[in-house]
């Protein structure tokens, strides 16, 4: 009887073992694949980026409290060091993270306009998608493809306001309307839509971008709905005679234009990428960023033909994203949760979505850099987030093999799907196999 204890404990501690397996094949096979990362936001080349980085502050300050993962202190940006700079402490000593500081600002000014491609290299990624107000210096190339933000042409009436911070600089529905030379804003909403928002995604696809972004959650819900176009238009006729509008008809308005933007987008063969789940700042509404909001848009017969991708797959919401990932016209990445989660949170939630729909899981980083953070900036969160999610990845395929739910030779098949041949199918893309 003595041994029933010990074997209790052998078979607890069996789950948690197995969590650490990662096939080596597996590994090496992800190593070896030039991935497509669906979403980030690096820095175009620009030789005063640095310049007010602190020696003797090398990590920086954050602007508030960050999860754990990306902490100045967190051991694992030293994989990313090494890397990028061949850094070959093992600590974060003062003095080793002065030299590291001078080391990066030394290679980026050697790099110049190349450093964006060089950072890509060094991640092993071969088409990064920037989501910026439009890509910079080093960023136009075939390494590169650009995602602007749409939700500018959500609000005719907001002049030259930037109701959002976006990545690249400010965008306002002002600025549009300069760059099409349109002197007034449209006396119709259907002049509106003729003249601003087709004109503008053409110019964006001619411009060379695979899709369009809307950060709305930011500021709304996204409980986008289907709206009569009179209800719009009287709407849109009330606000361009300067009468003020209510929340529910500024709601409509938004709601049609919504309707109208992604289903010419997919006219001009541009993705829709929809901020989903969690947030940047510690005071995001997750409630109204949640994947299910969207799924009166994602059914309506009018979007049938727009591909759909829910950015960060909707963490904290991961299942509802992994629920609207079973619509046709939608994916989903999972950029962010590689910094949100663990490594082995991650693959949690990747062998979920594996064992629903497959093909329609994209790999992103969300590469980003902040005000004052010279040592886990977009090269090293590049890095990191590209290696984490690799051994995320073959940590749920590992397991899916063990458990007889796919064959070593679907595993093998699945990292590719997800780190490159889904994102080479969604946009057209034409790269290095």
């Amino acid at each position: 009887m003595k041994i029933l204890p010990f074997l209790a404990l052998l078979l607890l501690a069996g789950p948690a073992a197995a969590l650490d397996e990662a096939d080596p094949k597996l590994i090496a096979e992800l190593a070896s694949i030039r991935a497509i990362d669906n979403h980030t936001h690096d820095d175009p080349a620009d030789p005063r980026r640095g310049s007010s980085w602190q020696p003797d502050n090398p990590l920086g300050a954050a602007e508030y409290p960050d999860v754990v993962p990306l902490r100045r202190d967190n051991i694992q940006w030293l994989q990313a060091w090494r890397a990028l700079y061949g850094y070959q402490h093992r600590d974060m000593e003062p003095a080793h993270l002065r030299e590291l500081l001078a080391t990066k600002q030394r290679l980026m000014r050697e790099g110049g306009e190349n450093w964006p491609t060089i950072v890509l290299d060094k991640a092993g990624v071969e088409i990064a998608l920037v989501n910026a107000t439009q890509l910079g210096a080093g960023q136009r190339n075939d390494r590169f493809r650009w995602v602007p933000y749409a939700d500018p042409l959500l609000w005719p009436f907001a002049g030259d306001k930037s109701r959002l911070f976006y990545s690249g600089g400010p965008s306002s529905i002002a600025q549009l309307q300069r760059e099409l030379s349109i002197a007034s804003l449209p006396g119709t909403l259907d002049q509106y839509v003729a003249q601003l928002v087709e004109p503008t995604l053409a110019r964006w696809q001619n411009s060379g971008a695979v899709a369009v972004k809307f950060l709305a959650a930011y500021t709304r819900s996204l409980d986008f709905q289907p709206v009569a176009a009179e209800a719009a238009a009287a709407a849109y006729s009330r606000a361009a005679s300067g009468s003020a509008l209510d929340p529910a008809q500024t709601k409509a308005l938004e709601d049609y234009l919504f309707y109208e933007i992604c289903a010419r987008a997919a006219a001009h063969k541009l993705v829709v990428h929809v901020h989903t789940g969690n947030g940047n700042g510690p005071y995001f509404n997750n409630g109204r960023a949640d994947p299910l909001l969207l799924e009166t848009a994602l059914n309506s017969k009018a979007l049938r033909n727009t591909r759909f991708v829910l950015l960060h797959g909707g963490w904290p919401f991961a299942l509802n994203a992994q629920a609207m990932m079973d619509k046709p016209n939608t994916y989903g990445d999972f950029s962010a949760q590689t910094f949100y989660l663990t490594t082995h949170a991650l693959a949690e939630v990747l062998r979920g979505w594996l064992a629903w729909h497959p093909e329609r899981v994209l790999f992103g980083s969300d590469a980003y850099s902040d005000a004052n953070t010279p040592l886990s900036d977009y090269e090293e969160k590049q890095v990191l987030m590209a290696q984490k999610s690799r051994r995320a990845l073959a940590i749920a395929l590992t397991a899916m093999v063990r458990d007889q739910e796919i064959t070593q030779a679907r595993a093998v098949e699945i990292a590719r799907m997800v780190m490159r041949d889904n994102a080479v199918a969604l946009y057209g893309l034409r790269g290095r196999p």
